[in-house]
């Protein structure tokens, strides 16, 4: 048998890679006990990276290793390294019918919010918060001169039952008797959730010396089919001194005595209520920049804001709404004007959407299953509403018919740029003695347009519309789609909608039959006046076209009101002309007001035709210098 001889040169080579590694160990031991650059970031995925029960084992029966990992995290967090020794990764889980909401061990903080009754535009769950686009931190200092953040540190989780509510305990440990505590409590079937930031024993470890900053951030996913209209109606709300307002996409700006700040996602919203109103706030709103960051988010909300100490302790008393931007909902939350957050328009536009429009669509909800059928009733309505000032309209065009043959004499009579005057004057004459006024057919025509504009409103905001089918569009709060286009029109875009079609179709038949109309309201073209008329043919091909490219991508049920309101006065129209409107009276009674003694002039109009004279004997004066 062959006797086995050493190996000087694998003796060797075993030395060495032992010494490697015990030089390697070493090393890695001193760059944990020396200045990390984040403290508590690296505690935090040192314990992560650690199975729980070995971590636990540990403690039972600590190896020189683990006594020198635990003295490294005393040296790192300080009087807090008890929550990292302690700590552990998990989630623990309130919900109702309405939300269900998910608090990370970590941080403290929720780390999924889902609406349980909505759906995004593509049929899944809808989330507002998910995979980390949320952060919800507070950042301060110890009285050993460290500086700390709640999401790198661990919270041990207590759920409990107070009557029908759910109420999660979240505590961030110095000892069982000092600690940091948020407090959630969700009631049944309800959006707002209680939220509490308070501290207990901690005046001796919280350094007041500092700025205890709580930093709250969001990546709004898209949730919606048109990603151009939701982002457009997606900002950053905000109420102070009693104002709510919001804040477009630019840089940080500063606020005070702020009750609420709300990151608003078109038809969803996450707000954070105070009772306590934050000071100094720096709030933010930024628009994402990418194709492919565009694709899945809309814009990007922040806040900073410090946080006061009371007796040495925090004591915040807050809520949390995850939920939709529902008028008549958020109007239940009595004192907070959260029902600003849906846009109904500003001034005069929004009160005839509270008082009017809302109302109405309400009372015709509550008997009709079909959405388009109930925009379509809304327009009979408001076109029925609306019809004494067509036939006011047409009444005084048909007036100005009559009379138009006088006025074009009047111009023969007058011709030329220095009878401007005189010309002008004896046409407000004669549409005086014969009852007519310009303004009698303008005034009706604006009175309309404040309804115009309310319902240019309303049904982009309405969030019952969305998800809502109608005859071919699958979704009445977004665009209707009946072809997709390979390539995208600038400002039209890479699909074909057919409501924006038809409205348009509409539109020009409307304008078409109304051209002579408004030809008669318009006064003989004068002497270096442009043409009306050429401007008004001009007008009844750019308006349809117009319409056609910016409706295409704005809500169908927008597109299906406007169709419906053409359609309808059209129809008034020709009933107010062939049914209502006798031209042979209207002569008789412009006759009849010729043949009447003139009224005694009011002192504006006596104003007026004195300032006119003057006007008209200077440009003589001038005409003979020249």
């Amino acid at each position: 048998m062959e006797q086995k001889k050493f190996d000087t040169n694998s003796f060797i080579g075993m030395l060495l890679l032992g010494a490697i590694l015990l030089w390697w160990m070493y090393s890695n031991k001193q760059d944990e006990l020396q200045n990390p650059t984040n403290p508590t970031e690296q505690v935090a995925d040192t314990i992560q990276k650690t199975d729980d029960i070995t971590v636990r084992s540990n403690l039972m029966n600590p190896s020189e290793n683990d006594s020198l990992q635990n003295v490294a995290i005393k040296n790192q967090l300080g009087a807090f390294a008890y929550s990292a020794i302690q700590g552990k990764e998990g989630t623990t889980t309130i919900e109702n019918t309405l939300l269900k909401l998910d608090i990370a061990n970590k941080g403290g903080q929720i780390v999924n919010a889902q609406l349980k009754q909505f759906q995004t535009y593509d049929s899944l769950p809808l989330h507002l918060i998910k995979d980390n686009n949320a952060s919800f931190n507070i950042n301060f200092g110890t009285t050993d001169n460290r500086i700390l953040n709640t999401k790198d540190l661990f919270f041990e989780p207590s759920l409990t039952q107070n009557g029908n509510s759910q109420v999660l305990s979240m505590k961030l440990k110095v000892s069982d008797t000092q600690y940091l505590e948020y407090r959630y409590e969700m009631k049944p079937d309800e959006y707002m959730v209680d939220f509490t930031i308070r501290s207990q024993g901690l005046g001796t470890v919280i350094n007041s010396s500092n700025a205890i900053n709580l930093n709250w951030n969001l990546q709004a996913f898209r949730n919606e089919k048109s990603q151009k209209t939701e982002n457009m109606y997606s900002c950053l709300h905000y109420k102070t001194d009693g104002e709510v307002d919001n804040m477009s996409p630019t840089d940080t700006e500063v606020f005070n005595q702020l009750d609420w700040v709300a990151y608003k996602q078109h038809f969803f919203s996450s707000v954070l209520i105070t009772d306590k109103p934050f000071e100094n706030s720096q709030l933010n709103s930024q628009d994402f920049v990418g194709e492919e960051a565009e694709a899945k988010h809309t814009k990007t909300f922040g806040m900073k804001t410090p946080l006061e100490l009371s007796g040495g302790e925090l004591n915040y008393a807050m809520k949390w709404y995850y939920g939709p931007n529902d008028y008549e909902l958020l109007s239940n939350y009595k004192n907070t004007d959260l029902n600003e957050l849906v846009d109904l328009g500003w001034g005069i536009f929004g009160t005839i959407n509270r008082w009017l429009f809302i109302p109405v669509f309400g009372f015709l909800e509550g008997f009709i299953g079909s959405y388009g059928l109930i925009i379509i009733l809304m327009t009979i309505v408001v076109r029925i509403f609306m019809s004494p000032l067509v036939y006011k309209s047409y009444v005084s065009s048909a007036k100005m018919k009559v009379i138009r043959p006088e006025l074009n004499e009047l111009n023969k009579r007058y011709p030329g740029k220095e009878n401007a005057m005189k010309r002008q004057q004896e046409t407000m004459a004669i549409q005086r003695k014969a009852g007519v006024s310009m303004m009698s057919g303008c005034v009706p025509a604006l009175l309309q347009m404040p309804i115009f504009f309310a319902l240019f409103r309303f049904f982009p905001s309405n969030i019952t519309l969305r998800g809502k089918s109608f005859l071919w569009a699958d979704d009445l709060s977004s665009y209707d789609t009946v072809f997709q286009l390979p390539f995208e029109i600038p400002f039209y875009g890479n699909h074909v909608s057919l409501f924006p079609i038809l409205a348009s179709i509409a539109i020009f038949f409307y304008m078409k039959m109304n051209q002579s109309q408004q030809m008669n309201m318009q006064a003989p073209t004068q002497e270096g006046m442009p043409d009306m008329g050429k401007l008004m043919k001009w007008m009844i091909y750019f308006s349809p076209l117009m319409m056609l490219f910016f409706f295409n991508n704005y809500a169908s049920s927008l597109s299906l009101y406007y169709f419906t309101s053409n359609l309808l006065t059209i129809a008034i129209m020709l009933v107010i002309k062939n049914y209502v409107i006798d031209e042979k009276k209207i002569i008789a009674q412009i006759e009849e007001n010729k043949k009447r003694p003139e009224k005694k002039k009011s002192k504006f109009r006596q104003r007026l035709d004195d300032a006119m004279k003057q006007a008209q004997e200077q440009q003589a004066k001038q005409q003979k210098r020249k």
